[in-house]
């Protein structure tokens, strides 16, 4: 019985301890820009231990209000049209993927620019059901002590944009040779379209499919009420 008692006791510091440190991570990075993600050392290992690959960490962290607002608008209308409104997760978006999932299908749309910032930030790529629940704990907690407008800079700064490339700035600087807050529509719309696969697909060098991508990207951008923050 002590034994399990002890175990117990163990158990329960180890829970408040991982509820203290997660909170408090969360609570800073409110405010201070994150200096690297699970994801970039992950590849940094890959990268290393891959002779025929260079080793490479591009990234250059920029505020909101240095970024286009074209930047913006495209991953609202290519990644999450609902952003604005839900809560961290698209439910209806949800279903759709489980239905599919139930019928063989492979439905991609679900995850949120909330739950793809969480995954980068906090996370590891993985389709563990511990992964997933720790998911949707962090992503709970992000929009609880986040607002929106921290949620899209945080997104746009830390997103894989190709091969050793993070963020917006980065990719701006990259594929274009000029700062995030330069990027047009078209430029922003072609990033936001290889963002399902970008060290697949390069935005300088695009495939017809990337091409009708950013084609579609483009007319939701323009359907789509320009995204606001502040609200």
């Amino acid at each position: 019985m002590k034994l399990f008692r002890w175990i117990g006791k163990i158990f329960l510091k180890v829970i408040l301890w991982f509820f203290i440190v997660s909170i408090g991570l969360v609570i800073i990075y409110r405010f201070v820009p994150i200096p690297i993600t699970p994801l970039m050392v992950i590849r940094l290992a890959e990268q290393s231990f891959d002779k025929e690959k260079e080793v490479k960490l591009h990234k250059d962290w920029v505020s909101l209000d240095k970024i286009s607002k074209n930047a913006s608008q495209a991953v609202y209308a290519a990644e999450d049209q609902k952003f604005l409104e839900h809560h961290g997760f698209d439910i209806e978006s949800m279903k759709k993927a489980w239905e599919g999932n139930k019928k063989g299908k492979n439905i991609k749309g679900a995850s949120t620019i909330t739950q793809q910032t969480v995954k980068n930030v906090f996370l590891w790529p993985n389709r563990s059901y511990i992964r997933k629940g720790l998911e949707a704990y962090f992503t709970v907690l992000v929009e609880l002590l986040w607002s929106k407008e921290r949620i899209m800079e945080v997104y746009l700064n830390v997103i894989e944009m190709g091969e050793g490339i993070y963020g917006i700035e980065a990719a701006a600087q990259h594929y274009y040779q000029k700062p995030a807050a330069k990027l047009n529509r078209s430029e922003a719309a072609m990033i936001a379209a290889v963002l399902p696969n970008p060290r697949r697909w390069n935005p300088k060098r695009p495939t017809p499919y990337i091409l009708g991508r950013q084609a579609w990207i483009l007319r939701q951008m323009n359907n789509l009420k320009p995204i606001e923050f502040g609200i």
